[in-house]
C-alpha cells in the first residue's frame, strides 16, 4: 500500500512539475472540442512559412529541433546516429530517416515519445505566434 502511494506521489509531482515548468504545451491543447476551430487552427499554422516568422519565433523553433535532436541521439547508438545522419544528409526528411534505422522496442518508443512532444512544443509555439499575428 506504501509502495503504491509513493508511486502515486511522485507521478503527481512530475505531472505538476510540467505544468509549471513547461507552460507552453498546455497552450497547444484546444480550449473547446470544436472541431471546426481546431481545423482552422491547424491549417493557419501550417500555412505559415518559414520566413513568415518573426527572429525570436525562429530561433525558438529552432531551440526545440536541436534539443530533439540531441535527445534522439542520446538514445541512439554511434552506428545508428552515423547512418541517421547519413540518411538526413542523403535528401531524407527528418521522419524517413527515422523510419530507414528500423529501430526495435525500448528505442523506438523513446524516440517516438521525444519527436510526440517536440510536435506539440512546436505546435505551441506557432499557435502563439498566430495568436499574436492575428492581432
Amino acid at each position: 500500500m506504501n509502495i503504491k502511494f509513493t508511486k502515486f506521489l511522485s507521478v503527481l509531482s512530475i505531472v505538476i512539475a510540467f505544468v509549471f515548468f513547461l507552460p507552453g504545451i498546455v497552450l497547444a491543447a484546444p480550449a473547446k472540442l470544436d472541431t471546426i476551430s481546431t481545423a482552422i487552427v491547424a491549417q493557419t499554422a501550417k500555412s505559415f512559412s518559414e520566413t513568415d516568422f518573426t527572429p525570436q519565433v525562429r530561433q525558438q523553433l529552432q531551440a526545440v529541433r536541436q534539443r530533439r535532436n540531441r535527445e534522439i541521439q542520446k538514445v541512439l547508438d554511434s552506428s545508428q546516429v552515423a547512418q541517421f545522419t547519413h540518411n538526413l544528409r542523403s535528401g531524407n526528411n527528418f521522419h524517413q530517416a527515422l523510419e530507414k534505422l528500423h529501430l526495435q522496442g525500448d528505442q523506438k518508443e523513446m524516440v517516438e515519445a521525444i519527436v510526440k512532444i517536440c510536435d506539440l512544443k512546436i505546435k505551441a509555439i506557432l499557435s502563439r505566434y498566430s495568436l499574436q499575428a492575428g492581432k
